[in-house]
């Protein structure tokens, strides 16, 4: 999705240092799920305007990942991830998107992964509120044989401000797993985070940090964590596209080597 409007840039400058150091704490002290490799994005505030629909394809590419088959679920080297998301602006601040994951497996094929819906409110932008806000609960199945959990459960609150040619944003998202090996287990703190900056009113480039730390009161030690960062390129064509692209590369031994994803999505 597209970033807010731009302030000027003068505004920027006169920020109070709190705010500075608020933003510091949110992009580098959270860290962000990779959403399973199939749905790698930092969700912006802003929801569809009401009366439109975005379309947007992910694809993510495993140059580096898991080669053997762990509790059932199939490795990720060299999968290919495709998801499918339609999401639909109802009012001017509530949306909905539903979402269709498919993965090309070496050796089995293109193959229906999941599905899963996400409903979305925002704080009305009448409100005048500092920063963007909203918060989205996104529910879904996903075949045994691509996750150790079959029914999931998000909450993902959304936090993001442009300042000048600065744009900051963070979701920390708590996920559930409904049914699966990790029902019997609480909700789990998934954050993530995103920094760019608009060289040219069409292309930033910034960074984007993802993990999952484990369960909330005994989160996981750091080599079973998923952490990964993505140097990416956003490409601002105009209002009705999107354009994302980022490589990304695992920090521990738990998380794929080496990711290349990319969005596209198209208003109408």
């Amino acid at each position: 999705m597209l970033s807010p409007s731009k302030p000027s840039l003068r505004g920027y400058f006169t920020l109070p240092a709190v705010w500075v150091r608020m933003a510091a704490w949110l992009l580098f002290g959270l860290c962000a799920h990779a959403q399973d490799n199939y749905e790698i994005q930092v969700y912006p505030s802003d929801t569809v305007p009401m009366g439109r629909t975005m379309i947007e394809i992910h694809s993510n590419f495993a140059v580096q990942g898991e080669r053997e088959e762990i509790n059932g679920v199939l490795p990720s080297h060299h999968a290919v991830h495709e998801t499918l998301e339609i999401t639909h602006g109802f009012t001017p601040w509530f949306e909905t998107g539903f979402y269709v994951f498919s993965s090309i497996q070496p050796g089995h094929g293109w193959e229906w992964v999941g599905d899963h819906i996400r409903p979305r409110v925002a704080v009305p932008a009448e409100w005048h509120w500092p920063v963007g806000v909203s918060l989205s609960t996104e529910v879904g199945f996903q075949r045994r044989s691509f996750s150790e959990d079959t029914w999931n459960w998000e909450l993902r609150p959304i936090i993001d401000k442009q300042w000048g040619r600065w744009y900051f944003a963070v979701n920390p998202a708590l996920e559930k797993s409904i049914k699966g090996l990790n029902s019997n287990q609480g909700w789990a703190f998934a954050p993530s985070a995103k920094i760019s900056y608009d060289l040219t009113k069409v292309v930033a480039l910034g960074a984007e940090y993802y993990s999952s730390v484990g369960p909330i009161g005994g989160f996981s030690t750091w080599s079973d964590q998923q952490q990964q960062i993505f140097p990416t390129i956003d490409l601002n064509f105009s209002p009705d596209w999107e354009f994302n692209f980022g490589v990304g590369f695992g920090l521990t031994g738990s998380t794929d080597g080496l990711l290349i994803k990319l969005i596209l999505g198209y208003r109408f």
